[in-house]
């Protein structure tokens, strides 16, 4: 029981944590600008985004100090069918999500090749939770996670056309998840169990840029994986006395290797027009097993090796923007995203699929420093239905979500 509740747990705890990569429910959240043009942003320096999207764009910023800071609020909603003949069906319940970004980007002057730049972010955190009682209630009931990166990054534009940057992250996290216990007491109460910890990690960001007289511009940046290691978790149980000698709270540990993307961007601006081209290669192949180590082990607790077989896959990103006047701008995009999750490794704590999303933003620019920036995002995964080899749990998933965010920009 405790071991299946562990792999539940830490399994839920990756995908999470891989936000912005592919697949899952993810959230590609780190630039406003660019997420009203399907989050692009590796072959164009729009924003001090680019310390997420490209370090090596830093240079190519218009000014010498740049800041933008945002939030944004995602709306998911996910429906479960329990296979035919059955008709039972249940919704996750309603939540949002607002993850949040802020760079600070700066030259020394304006003719310096040097770039410097911070980030601070929080590409990972969401909420997922199903109705009480719900018939998966032995795999999840509610998860929870909050996590954030720190970047340092420094660039150099090597010739007028071709620059290269990099930068250092360290990730934190916080995050708890419940689910239930399949055992009674006198009331007919299932047990509860409860994890709740701590992750960090290391991982690097690096990318190179080119911008040629033409319009055209490109872009090659690679996010590196990150080790994540909890190492002193804490797993809670709630359950009848004549059994609790079996479930004892304690501690356990595990190191989760997340996986690395390299992204390939073009650009292409011409007058008032700017049109970019994103390819994301995210290697979730290096989440092949799920480790996790208790502290405590007793006849139904053993240690976890649990294979997951994920695949590395791609997102293909268009988006466009178009300045109306020196007020106002406008733009859209669309992207697909392709799912990790192979076969018979779905589960009711992130019910992943293939997935379209279009968006559309606007910015106002109050004057040449200051502006803001607006964007809507639509996405929806198509119909998927799945029996996971381990749990044997099955059921049909589709999940749609909306989201809006602001962020301000000031620049000089």
């Amino acid at each position: 029981m405790k071991k299946r509740y562990a792999r539940s747990f830490l399994f839920l705890l990756l995908l999470t944590q891989l936000a912005a990569h592919a697949g899952g429910f993810q959230l590609n959240t780190q630039g406003v600008r660019q997420l009203g043009m399907a989050h692009t942003g590796t072959g164009l320096a729009m924003d001090g985004s680019v310390l997420f999207f490209n370090p090596g764009q830093l240079p190519f910023l218009k000014n010498r100090f740049v800041v933008t800071g945002g939030v944004s609020f995602l709306l998911p909603r996910t429906i479960y069918k329990e296979p035919q003949p059955g008709i039972y069906h249940t919704y996750m319940v309603p939540n949002t999500s607002t993850p949040v970004h802020l760079y600070a980007a700066f030259r020394p002057d304006t003719a310096s090749r040097l770039a410097f730049g911070l980030g601070v972010y929080n590409p990972y955190g969401s909420r997922a939770q199903w109705p009480s009682g719900w018939k998966g209630q032995f795999i999840i009931r509610e998860i929870s996670l909050t996590t954030f990166y720190i970047q340092p990054t420094a660039a150099y534009r090597i010739t007028p056309w071709l620059s290269a940057g990099a930068g250092f992250v360290y990730a934190t996290g916080s995050f708890s998840l419940a689910k239930g216990v399949p055992i009674q007491n006198m009331q007919e109460e299932y047990g509860d169990a409860v994890l709740e910890g701590a992750a960090s990690g290391m991982g690097w960001n690096a990318g190179l840029a080119a911008r040629f007289k033409q319009g055209l511009s490109f872009g090659l940046s690679m996010r590196s994986g990150v080790q994540v290691e909890v190492s002193d978790g804490n797993a809670d149980f709630t359950v009848p006395a004549s059994v609790a000698d079996y479930f004892p709270d304690g501690k356990f540990s595990t190191k989760l290797r997340l996986p690395s993307t390299i992204s390939f961007g073009a650009g292409y601006t011409k007058d008032n027009l700017q049109l970019a081209l994103d390819i994301n290669r995210t290697g979730w192949s290096s989440y092949d097993t799920l480790n996790i180590d208790f502290e405590q082990n007793t006849e139904k607790l053993a240690d976890v090796h649990s294979a997951r077989e994920y695949k590395d896959v791609f997102t293909v990103r268009l988006g466009a923007n178009y300045i109306i006047n020196e007020h106002v701008e406008v733009r859209g995009g669309l992207y697909f995203d392709q799912t990790p999750v192979q076969d018979g490794y779905l589960t009711p704590e992130t019910p992943d699929t293939d997935r379209i999303g279009i968006t559309a933003g606007t910015t106002y620019n109050i004057n040449e420093k200051i502006g803001i920036n607006l964007f809507y995002l639509y996405t929806q995964g198509k119909n998927r239905t799945d029996t996971n080899l381990e749990t044997g749990f099955s059921g049909t998933y589709k999940t749609i979500a909306n989201g809006f965010g602001a962020s301000v920009a000031v620049q000089f």
